[in-house]
């Protein structure tokens, strides 16, 4: 374990820091394919104010092209600078580079917020707080927003937060960030700081902790949480863990205290950064609530030129439920090739286990206990029947499935010899307006399934100008090949009885199915081809929730997954379903007019639409 310990000869030319004190530390499948021809046939957040503390007014800004509501955004993480800025040792151009990549990536990367971890300086003079202030006017003139802390070699390293003026504090003191938006205030020391960005279309507060925060700074900091009860908190101070040669990450004795007294206590704490022990690393500790704590060390101030600024850059992605860490040097990438020594060659990027690495973190999760996600209220039917209805069905009670458009296409329930009758289930997609399903149980010659009457108002509907049809699914984590092609909707005539000889006029006028491989397909004879046209979807993951639309707008059919267009979907025209009155099937597919296959799974609600919709007129918007 290294820390930068006592002022020493080492600057930021020095190719390796092994001057520094070494301290004692504590307690440390292939789709299976249909019939033969479908195998050709698709940075800156909201402050908030905090009562004790010199404040700005909230507010959103705006310094880059940054998406504060995109899923995906980035913290940079900048750790000890202080080889740069050493009496006249130094050289401020690598923080510079760091500096101008940030507001330069602040569009393509969505760069939200920068938090330095302290040690900005070598010797906490007032000449190179100069210096480095100066450096970071860039990110004040554009608005970024940031976060600094005081480490050991920033002020004197044998005081607490309570140790009033100093170089540090006129440079990064309250008064630097009363005009920053994401500032939300400081301690009355002035040492300790709260900043608020948005990231992924929520807050997030950076607690700034002092290198040695005093009860009274932990009570203030407490203070913060407490009046922000339902965000996630991401604590950075100089320290808390060093790391082993392996990577591995342990409590200080300093650590230990700060974890047990404050860290651990709060569950809205799940991300710590620390610099001033060298090498990196990291681990994951259980906090009073038994969840997860990510606890990671970074300092580069050992390598070559100080560590050159060196940055880490945490990728949130809230999609993935992940952060993707990087390790860079912009200083050093920016340098051409031809002006980059050895040493500034091995220093561009950082990989290994300790720079560059994921996270699995299921945010939702992980932040239940403090802020959980309010499930979606269940809909009446009122509010989805939109103009152009044409059946709206949902599947909660097996004995009676009413079509609650009004237009008389109610379903009855049909069975095959022997099988398991339809059963009510509370299983439901998040976004589904009805708080229910039925779970079928079929499978091949078994099963039930649910079918318009002869003589339904639907069942005559050739559709030329267009239609959506959606339907709610989810596949159990057992279904296999024996499961192929068991039908969520689908026309009772063939193409035959339609008139069409194409492809194979045995096949139904629709359906949508799903391949073995969990591929939906539709497929259907337009009535403009004698021929089978074929949508394909990607083979969806098995035990959960999808939600399918078909959208024929009159001429093309476009098919989406959650709201999002598949890839194989055809540019052939296509108008209008070819069809001889027959009724309609959930839950079921046939083959030359006899039932074969019954869906396994849960259907939830189901909709058809005379006319092409848009995504966000869809069931689950």
């Amino acid at each position: 374990m290294h820390e930068n310990g006592d002022p020493c000869l080492a600057h930021a030319l020095s190719s390796a820091a092994n001057c520094a004190d070494l301290h004692q530390h504590g307690d440390i499948a292939p789709r299976a394919s249909r019939r033969g021809l479908f195998r050709a046939a698709g940075l800156l957040g909201a402050g908030a104010l905090v009562s004790g503390a010199t404040t700005a007014t909230p507010a959103v800004a705006s310094a880059g092209r940054h998406d504060p509501d995109g899923p995906r955004f980035t913290l940079v993480v900048m750790p000890d600078t202080q080889y740069l800025f050493d009496e006249d040792r130094g050289d401020s151009r690598p923080l510079d580079a760091s500096l101008r990549w940030i507001l330069d990536h602040s569009g393509d990367e969505n760069i939200v917020f920068l938090s330095h971890l302290g040690d900005l300086t070598q010797n906490g003079l007032a000449t190179e707080f100069a210096a480095i202030g100066k450096a970071f006017t860039v990110l004040d003139r554009a608005g970024a927003a940031y976060s600094v802390l005081a480490g050991n070699h920033d002020i004197a390293s044998n005081t607490t937060d309570q140790r009033g003026d100093s170089p540090y504090l006129r440079t990064f003191g309250p008064g630097r960030f009363a005009r920053s938006k994401s500032y939300a205030g400081a301690g009355p020391d002035g040492y300790n700081s709260a900043h608020i960005f948005t990231g992924g279309g929520r807050p997030w507060l950076v607690l700034a902790l002092d290198w040695r925060p005093s009860a009274a700074g932990l009570a203030w900091a407490q203070s913060v949480i407490d009046k922000h009860p339902a965000l996630p908190v991401i604590v950075t101070t100089h320290e808390l863990a060093f790391a082993d040669d392996g990577g591995q990450a342990h409590l200080s004795d300093f650590g230990r205290q700060l974890w047990d007294d404050f860290i651990a206590r709060n569950d809205q704490v799940f991300l710590t950064l620390n610099g001033h022990f060298w090498p990196p690393g990291r681990t994951v500790l259980k906090n009073d609530a038994g969840h997860d704590v990510h606890v990671h060390i970074t300092n580069y101030q050992d390598r070559y030129y100080g560590g050159g600024a060196m940055i880490r850059l945490y990728r949130f992605d809230l999609a993935r439920r992940c952060v993707d860490v990087e390790t860079i040097s912009p200083y050093f990438q920016g340098l051409p090739a031809a002006k980059r020594n050895e040493l500034a060659e091995l220093e561009v990027e950082l990989t290994g286990d300790a720079n560059r690495f994921s996270l699995d973190l299921d945010f939702p999760a992980r932040f239940a206990g403090f802020a959980p996600v309010k499930p979606r209220d269940p809909r009446p039917a009122s509010k989805v029947l939109i103009p152009g209805t044409l059946a709206y069905w949902r599947l909660d009670d097996p004995a009676a499935v009413k079509d609650l458009s009004g237009n008389g296409n109610d379903l009855v329930t049909a069975s095959l010899a022997g099988t398991a009758p339809l059963t009510r289930s509370d299983e439901h997609h998040p976004d589904q307006p009805a708080h229910a399903s039925l779970r079928f149980t079929g499978g091949r010659n078994k099963g039930s399934y649910l079918s318009t009457k002869d003589g339904a108002p639907l069942n005559k509907l050739t559709l030329d100008r267009g239609y959506t049809i959606e339907a709610f699914l989810k596949l159990p984590a057992d279904f296999t090949d024996g499961h192929a092609w068991c039908g969520v909707v689908t026309r009772a005539d063939t193409g035959a009885d339609a008139g069409k000889t194409g492809d194979d006029p045995a096949e139904p006028s629709a359906t949508l199915n799903l391949s073995s491989g969990a591929e939906l397909q539709w497929a259907v004879f337009p009535r403009n081809q004698n021929r089978i046209a074929t949508n394909w979807s990607h083979l969806l993951p098995l035990d959960r929730w999808w939600h399918v639309a078909v959208v024929n707008d009159g001429t093309h059919t476009v098919m989406y997954v959650d709201g999002c267009p598949v890839l194989r979907n055809p540019s052939t025209p296509a108008v209008g379903l070819a069809n001889a009155g027959k009724p309609w099937l959930l839950g079921a597919y046939q083959y030359a007019n006899v039932v074969e296959q019954t869906f396994y799974g849960w259907l939830g609600d189901v909709r058809i639409v005379g006319r092409a919709l848009r995504p966000d007129q869809f069931l689950t918007s």
